[in-house]
């Protein structure tokens, strides 16, 4: 099988969207498939959208390329569609409505959490609707088998993103009680970016890393800690979860449907540091059902290979002569930089 992504991986840390690609890469590569980041190949079988900017770094083709594929090189082709951002996340204003329309030219829909595959339904998309939950990479996150002892349970939380929702309004909540109510009790560490117009006063910031030392610095910590709003999944709290961390989550978005017995839930700063103190008084209970968490790159990628099989079970691809003419003056009318070739041997 041969999958074309509409958006190319960057090395280093590049929040969750990247970390999917990479992993879906690395299995469809270790099972015998091919990926493809433009659409140069005249038998691509599945074309797969996970960007729908193209402003972005990673963007690689778009809604004209696809169509012009389907109709003129490739009439088999099968697209799908993985929706993981919405307008609600960022308090956007467009969004929602590009989403729906790259989804019109889609067989499949891929939602990240059922939260979210809800509020597009709501706006009447209807598109062989499935759900498959992010996973994260166990070979990269784990736990430690040793901790140092600690005088205080100490809280972790990350994201490449730096727009408030993902949690900020929480997050200096947390980093006030660390003056007086908590300075005794707790410490709190956040990894990544941070707007320019927030100050910590009494939390320790680390700068972006990449999975390695990431896995370092979570794993030596007690509780991970979301409080990203509307979030339609999120990679940062599997990422802790998998790392043994029993998690600290909102009720917001997505994300309770990844934490659910897996840690404690809150709805906003009234009831943080009670739902705070009650994972803190049962966090031996919640470490050893944190061992049993089930979303990971692995589980993900099976699903995905299997809406890829169902949906191409029939498919033949007719090389004919006429299609290979039009696929030579296709290359050279399309736009050198959307189609600059991207394949990674």
């Amino acid at each position: 099988m041969k999958v074309a992504i509409n958006s190319s991986i960057i090395n280093g840390p590049y929040g969750g969207g990247n970390s999917f690609i990479k992993n879906l890469y690395e299995f469809l590569k270790d099972n015998n498939h091919k990926i493809v980041f433009d659409l140069n190949d005249l038998d691509i079988d599945i074309i797969l959208i996970t960007e729908i900017s193209q402003y972005t770094e990673t963007f690689s083709f778009g809604i004209n390329e696809i169509k012009f594929y389907k109709n003129f090189i490739n009439k088999n082709v099968k697209i799908v569609h993985r929706i993981n951002e919405c307008d609600e996340r960022k308090n956007t204003k467009n969004v929602n409505n590009v989403i729906m329309k790259f989804n019109k030219i889609a067989d499949v829909s891929i939602f990240v959490s059922k939260w979210l595959q809800k509020l597009f339904e709501s706006k009447n998309l209807y598109n062989s609707n499935v759900t498959i939950y992010s996973g994260s990479n166990r070979k990269e996150f784990f736990p430690e088998i040793a901790k140092q002892p600690n005088d205080k349970i100490k809280i972790i939380t990350h994201h490449w993103g730096s727009h408030y929702n993902k949690g900020f309004d929480i997050y200096l909540h947390l980093d006030s009680l660390l003056e007086k109510e908590l300075k005794n009790k707790v410490q709190f560490t956040y990894i990544g970016n941070v707007p320019s117009k927030i100050k910590f006063k009494n939390t320790e910031i680390i700068s972006p890393k990449d999975s390695s030392k990431l896995q370092k610095i979570i794993s030596s910590n007690d509780i991970y800690l979301t409080a990203s709003i509307n979030e339609p999944s999120g990679n940062h709290h599997i990422e802790g979860a998998l790392c043994g961390l029993p998690i600290l989550y909102i009720n917001s978005g997505g994300i309770p449907e990844y934490c659910y017995s897996y840690g404690v839930m809150y709805n906003n700063k009234i009831d943080f540091v009670e739902k705070l103190n009650l994972l803190i008084n049962n966090l031996d209970i919640y470490k050893k059902s944190i061992k049993k968490y089930p979303f990971d790159s692995e589980k993900m990628c099976i699903e995905y290979l299997k809406i890829f099989s169902q949906i191409t079970s029939n498919q033949k691809y007719n090389k004919s002569i006429t299609s290979k003419i039009v696929t030579i003056f296709y290359k050279i009318a399309c736009n050198v930089k959307l189609l600059k070739n991207k394949v990674i041997n």
